[in-house]
């Protein structure tokens, strides 16, 4: 993990926490990091200094604890995450969960051999792209990365 000082275009500073470089790049060109005082998603990262342990000396108090990252949000960030769960919630409460055999379900009801119904379920890329290619319409239910800790 790698925190980043930033600071947006009114000048507001603010620190968050990013898995790599690259994925603080994605998450800006996206427009995710935004600045948590405007809502600015025009963000730079700020020069920072490192902080480096010194080893002329030694330690004669006992390290502190790690503390667990902690991202900061926009409210926009926040809304969308609430708008995926709020979904991916009411597919999974009124569809049918068919796991496994998703993708035979789904081509029973395109083909009219079975009664049309929602469902939900499992399918691999390669099975999912099948689908589409046959004119049968999925879509992945969204996933919240903080969902997956």
């Amino acid at each position: 993990m790698i925190k980043y000082a930033l600071a947006c275009e009114q000048a507001h500073e603010f620190e968050s926490w990013f898995p790599s470089s690259d994925a603080f790049e994605t998450q800006r060109k996206r427009g995710f990091v935004t600045c948590p005082f405007c809502d600015s998603a025009n963000v730079e990262k700020q020069i920072m200094a490192p902080s480096v342990a010194r080893t002329d000396k030694a330690l004669t108090v006992p390290a502190p604890e790690p503390q667990q990252p902690v991202a900061v949000l926009s409210d926009r960030e926040r809304e969308l995450r609430a708008a995926l769960r709020a979904l991916r919630e009411h597919v999974m409460k009124n569809a049918e969960n068919v796991g496994k055999d998703f993708v035979e379900e789904a081509r029973k009801m395109h083909f009219g051999e079975t009664e049309e119904r929602s469902i939900y379920g499992e399918a691999d890329l390669a099975e999912a792209k099948a689908l589409l290619e046959e004119g049968i319409d999925v879509l992945p239910l969204p996933v919240v990365p903080d969902d997956r800790n």
